[in-house]
């Protein structure tokens, strides 16, 4: 089996993520005949700004995954909590296009943050040999 497996599939996933989030802006922006910035559109400054959260928190997420899976961590928990994140920043980017608060916004945020956190602090244990 490909070894590093759950760090290269993450970063595959995260792409995707990342063209869709791409491909909805430039919809928003067709549909709002916007050429550059937002124009003041709503909808085009919510795709913007969803797409805006995932570079925000995606690539050092990714660092993190990668450097886990290279120090060969327990695999299962990895993939369990990349997928969380991952699909947590999918919810995100849905719920930003709600007029209030909604949960998917609420529910992404969470499984955004929960594995950066379990992530950070993994890290850590790392480098000190903990674990």
């Amino acid at each position: 089996m490909l070894e590093h497996h759950i760090g290269l599939l993450s970063v595959a996933i995260a792409g995707l993520i990342n063209l869709w989030l791409s491909w909805r802006c430039g919809a928003a922006r067709g549909k709002a005949k916007v050429l550059h910035g937002d124009g003041g559109d709503t909808a085009l400054q919510r795709h913007m700004r969803a797409h805006a959260n995932f570079t925000e928190y995606t690539p050092i997420a990714l660092l993190m995954i990668l450097v886990l899976d290279y120090s060969d961590q327990n695999p299962w928990l990895l993939a369990i909590t990349a997928a969380v994140f991952l699909a947590g920043r999918v919810l995100h980017a849905v719920g930003m296009q709600a007029d209030k608060p909604s949960i998917p916004r609420m529910v992404g945020m969470l499984t955004t943050l929960v594995p950066y956190l379990i992530w950070i602090v993994w890290v850590v244990l790392v480098v000190f040999q903990v674990v």
